[in-house]
């Protein structure tokens, strides 16, 4: 590796997976290592945080040693290490910022703390390398919907962000109602392939002018449609019903993240967040990107989903753009993205 080269460790564990990755120049990624809980949660129908907490005490280190390992180099060749402080559940969260607080105490290296939705934006750049400010991102996933205007590697502005639930919580919701279980997004996307998008209808909600979602009104549509069908002892069509739910969030999605491009004039368009693997989004983004003039970017599936090298991603470029943060950061389990420039 050349003099000029600079290696960030990055650690996350926002909420079921612990993980821990070195990424070199923000772009090219030297190790991603991912110890996954889903497999143990599933039994519970959904993640446990006290359990999850714990399950990351004991994985934290080991995938920080496993991480170095793969790379090829040894602590002293990092120049920071960065890690997720929030939005995320606080004991999860707290587990890897004890960990990289603990590194950067015992080697000096400066620590940077990471808005884990911006690590899922900075997800491109690990995807694309010519991909480079600025652009508008759709970041959807369990916990957070908006759109956001990346002005540069550090400066981003939410131009709207939902009201109440966001578009991946309203998808599990319903796959655990119908009875697909635990992780609800895959095996939504799953149930649906080859089902009639048209064969169920759901509520539009409406936010006036503004470019903010509201997702409680649909997956309350999408209760009542399933409760009356039992009430009547009739079937629900679990292909066409799976399939007809997520092209209306889909569409949704599209709709409000176009309104934004013909806002702004802005015709490059990223998506991010765990929601960005779904079939659905993808497709209807796809093809409203050749109706529209649209350059479309979205993440590798792998990356879609909570990783590490997302958050060294993001680390390099606020490493760079002077960010340091003291062994006093603290968890923010409900930090918004606009925090500190992200």
């Amino acid at each position: 590796m050349g003099s000029e080269d600079i290696l960030i460790l990055g650690i996350e564990s926002s909420c079921d997976e612990t993980a821990a990755a070195v990424v070199k120049n923000g772009r090219e990624i030297l190790s991603d290592v991912i110890a996954s809980q889903a497999d143990f949660h599933e039994k519970y129908g959904g993640v446990v945080p006290e359990i999850a907490s714990r399950m990351h005490v004991d994985a934290v280190y080991p995938c920080i040693d496993s991480a170095l390992k793969e790379a090829g180099v040894v602590l002293d060749d990092i120049d920071a290490v960065a890690v997720t402080y929030g939005p995320g559940l606080v004991g999860a969260l707290l587990v890897g910022l004890s960990a990289a607080k603990g590194l950067c105490a015992v080697t000096g290296k400066p620590l940077i703390g990471v808005n884990h939705l911006h690590g899922h934006i900075c997800a491109n750049y690990l995807c694309f390398p010519e991909l480079e400010p600025e652009y508008l991102c759709l970041c959807v996933s369990g916990g957070n919907t908006q759109i956001v205007h990346v002005k540069s590697y550090t400066s981003l502005k939410v131009l709207g962000r939902t009201r109440d639930d966001a578009a991946g919580e309203a998808i599990d919701k319903i796959a655990r109602v119908i009875g697909l279980g635990y992780p609800g997004g895959p095996k939504m996307d799953k149930a649906g392939q080859g089902g009639n998008v048209n064969a169920y209808s759901f509520p539009k909600n409406h936010m006036g002018d503004t470019l903010d979602f509201s997702f409680s009104g649909i997956k309350t549509g999408a209760l009542n449609l399933i409760n009356q069908a039992r009430q009547k002892d009739e079937t629900i069509d679990i292909r066409d019903f799976a399939a007809s739910y997520q092209q209306h969030i889909a569409n949704l999605l599209l709709d409000h993240t176009l309104r934004a491009s013909d806002q702004t004039g802005i015709k490059k368009i990223c998506l991010a967040g765990g929601v960005s693997a779904n079939s659905f989004l993808r497709s209807a983004f796809d093809k409203a990107s050749a109706e529209h003039g649209l350059k479309l970017y979205y993440p590798d599936l792998r990356l879609c989903t909570d990783n590490a090298a997302m958050i060294a991603s993001a680390g390099y470029y606020e490493y760079n753009n002077g960010r340091r943060d003291d062994l006093s950061l603290n968890a923010m389990p409900s930090l918004r993205l606009e925090s500190r420039d992200a």
